[in-house]
């Protein structure tokens, strides 16, 4: 039933072994695809795209690089974005992720020169400050869930949408 599993805004909770076990599993292959909306900084250059980057761990910084192409101990990303609003100052955008790694999401947005507002590590902090912003406008939307040969296969094609939400 639903009951093995709680959802709190944009928390995951398993409430008993199987579900943990089916959950993590499904996170591993990739089974459950993230939705996060971030509200960034310029104009996107296109209205939706895929991103394809390469991305290398700087562990001593505890912060990553995205590049165009591949680097010494690099591992390779997928970010798609779609434009849901934009002004002259920000854009509001929906992101899938392909790849799931460490920053990837405020790593590449800051390569294509749309940093996520508020983000003091990736993003552009003249502008972070201007703007007063100390917390990075970047949440999980949603969760849907591909699970139909698990034990939790009620769950699939299934959405679960976080309600906090950042206005232009």
């Amino acid at each position: 039933s639903m009951n093995n599993v709680q959802f709190y805004d944009h928390c995951i909770f398993a409430k008993n072994d199987t579900a943990e076990r089916v959950l993590l599993q499904a996170f591993r292959e990739h089974k459950i695809q993230k939705t996060y909306h971030a509200l960034c900084f310029g104009q996107f250059p296109k209205q939706q795209d895929v991103l394809v980057g390469y991305l290398r761990k700087d562990a001593q910084a505890s912060t990553v690089r995205v590049y165009d192409n591949p680097v010494k101990g690099s591992e390779r990303i997928i970010t798609e974005y779609q434009v849901l609003e934009q002004n002259e100052e920000y854009t509001k955008v929906q992101i899938i992720l392909h790849t799931g790694k460490t920053h990837q999401i405020r790593a590449h947005l800051a390569h294509i020169d749309c940093p996520v507002a508020g983000d003091m590590k990736y993003g552009d902090n003249a502008k972070n400050r201007a703007k007063n912003l100390t917390r990075q406008c970047l949440i999980a939307k949603n969760l849907t869930f591909y699970l139909e040969k698990t034990e939790m296969s009620y769950l699939n094609g299934k959405s679960f949408a976080s309600r906090f939400e950042a206005e232009l």
